[in-house]
C-alpha cells in the first residue's frame, strides 16, 4: 500500500474551489468531483416478514422394579429438562 504525504502546504493554508479542483490522484483521479463508486443512500425503513417454527418432542420412560411385587423401598428420581428458543436479528 502506498502513502501520499503532502508537505508543501502550510497548516493554516486554505484552498478555494478552483485550487481543490486542480488536485489530481487518489480515488477519483480522472475527475476529482466524481467518484467511481457512488455510495448508496442509507435507508432506515425496515420491513421484515419472518416465520419461525419451533417443534420439540420429549418422551421419558422410567421403569423401576417393573412387575416386581415383592420389592420394598425402591425410589426413582427422574429430572428432565428441555429448552427451545427462536431468535431473529434485524440490522
Amino acid at each position: 500500500m502506498q502513502t501520499l504525504i503532502i508537505n508543501d502546504l502550510a497548516q493554516s493554508c486554505e484552498l478555494d474551489h478552483k485550487q481543490m479542483a486542480s488536485v489530481r490522484g487518489g480515488h477519483g483521479m480522472s475527475n476529482p468531483s466524481y467518484s467511481l463508486y457512488p455510495m448508496p443512500s442509507p435507508t432506515y425503513s425496515k420491513s421484515v416478514n419472518a416465520t419461525q417454527n419451533l417443534a420439540q418432542i420429549q418422551s421419558v420412560l422410567n421403569e423401576t422394579a417393573d412387575g416386581s411385587a415383592f420389592v420394598n423401598g425402591v425410589t426413582a428420581n427422574n429430572n428432565t429438562s428441555q429448552f427451545g428458543q427462536n431468535n431473529l436479528l434485524v440490522i
